[in-house]
């Protein structure tokens, strides 16, 4: 991430809007925000599979190789930024449920999967199935859901100013896909 060019923009931007970027307050601005950035946008340095890679720690599963087990995750929080407007998307909450091949994978690396996803320019759908696709591939599982519920501030904030309303995605993979009842384990 090129930090200094992110200074120099939002330098820039402060101008625009008619402030003055060396007046105290704003003085150091623009290098908190390109600081901000790299950390809350570090996901764009890094593929789906590389994450995947980064946080597939897995164990032999504990109760055999029977495909009826089912691993739920509920309540992650993650915060993304929307790629329309660059808006906050806040009071995240990702559910996430797999169906285990052999192998399971450690429960932080679910909710470590889930925000690294996150720390990009999103679309709530997109993230969604990044995290399916990531968790798939660490875990090996071909049987994956992903359902997030979210607020968005370029709904709360700005344009119709919708305080209450919130977002609901759901990413079906597999069986999750093909039946109902299983849906049913990770609704918000």
């Amino acid at each position: 991430m090129d930090t200094k060019a992110i200074e120099y923009h939002v330098r820039g931007i402060l101008e625009a809007i008619g402030e003055d970027p060396d007046r105290e307050g704003l003085r150091e601005t623009p290098e908190r925000v390109a600081r901000m950035l790299e950390e809350v946008l570090a996901g764009t340095q890094y593929t789906n599979h590389e994450i995947a890679e980064m946080f597939g720690k897995t164990f032999d599963k504990p109760y055999g190789n029977d495909d009826d087990n089912i691993v739920v995750m509920r309540d992650i929080t993650v915060f993304s930024y929307c790629e329309h407007h660059m808006a906050l998307m806040y009071d995240m909450k990702v559910n996430v449920a797999y169906i285990p091949r052999g192998r399971v994978l450690g429960l932080s690396k679910i909710a470590r999967i889930c925000d690294m996803a996150a720390r990009r320019l999103q679309l709530q759908e997109r993230l969604g199935a990044d995290i399916a696709e990531i968790i798939a591939e660490a875990s090996g599982a071909i049987d994956v859901a992903v359902v997030i519920s979210g607020s968005h501030s370029c709904m709360t904030a700005r344009g119709i100013k919708n305080s209450d309303a919130k977002t609901v995605t759901a990413t079906y993979r597999g069986k999750f896909r093909d039946d109902p009842s299983l849906r049913e384990l990770i609704k918000p």
